[in-house]
């Protein structure tokens, strides 16, 4: 049974794979078997140490998301150091908090680039490779800001609910020919992108309010889910948006 869920043999390209949830998840990845290429925007040697104490290949690789032209090149580079790439994880994200009413055009074109068009095309490229050896397994990490607008983060809603509808698109596109498309939500997680929110003592209590397990999210939580997706547990899930928040959505 436990076979499952094995990654022995797989290749993950995983953005963001070295802070918060990502590094989480990163490192579950190679705990399960999987070689793991980090994308990132500054080398961090520290999370590849990690990934190989678990017994498989790590290596980093420094690109901006914003250079949606450079994807390509990125993804043919992962693919000459590992020689096939299994599994896609699109986790990096940016947030900008301003009214609505004065929200810059710069911030909200820097979020919908990296929260949604780096994720989109590198779904693309990636997928391409998928399609071509049969198989592969793609997971979007998307938001609660996917089915809620929140306050103050229009551009992050606008990307988060987006990356949710084109991840069905894709779904719907490549299911037949082996290739799963799916999403993780996490709910509120103790991260730094969410030090705003847990400082704020008014907001911390309404959050914590709703979830019906009583506390914040860890990256460890998010570990378990990725795992699932991205192994053969997950053959028959297609277009699914997997809630990891604590019951939130429930309440």
């Amino acid at each position: 049974m436990l076979d499952l869920f094995s990654l022995k043999g797989k290749v993950a390209l995983f953005t963001g794979g070295n802070r918060g949830l990502g590094k989480a998840m990163a490192i579950g990845l190679a705990k399960a078997g999987a070689d793991v290429a980090v994308v990132g925007r500054q080398h961090d040697q520290a999370v590849i140490d990690d990934i190989e104490a678990c017994g498989v290949r790590g290596k980093f690789f420094i690109h901006d998301l914003e250079n949606i032209e450079a994807i390509p090149e990125l993804v043919k580079s992962v693919k000459a150091q590992f020689g096939h790439i299994d599994i896609l994880i699109n986790n990096a994200g940016v947030q900008s908090r301003h009214k609505a009413v004065d929200f810059p055009k710069k911030d909200w074109d820097f979020v919908l680039n990296v929260n949604l068009n780096a994720p989109f095309f590198l779904c693309q490229e990636v997928g391409r490779l998928m399609l071509a050896q049969g198989r592969g397994k793609i997971i979007n990490i998307a938001s609660l800001l996917t089915f809620q607008g929140g306050v103050t983060v229009p551009a992050y809603a606008a990307s988060k609910g987006a990356v949710a509808q084109f991840s069905k698109a894709l779904s719907n596109e490549w299911a037949g020919q082996g290739v799963n498309v799916n999403c993780i939500v996490p709910g509120y997680m103790d991260t730094e992108m969410n030090a705003a929110l847990m400082a704020d003592p008014t907001r911390s209590t309404q959050i914590m309010a709703r979830i019906p397990a009583g506390r914040w999210g860890k990256p460890e939580d998010m570990v378990g889910a990725v795992i699932y997706l991205a192994s053969s547990a997950s053959d028959y899930v297609n277009g699914s948006t997997l809630v990891v928040d604590g019951g939130w959505m429930g309440r």
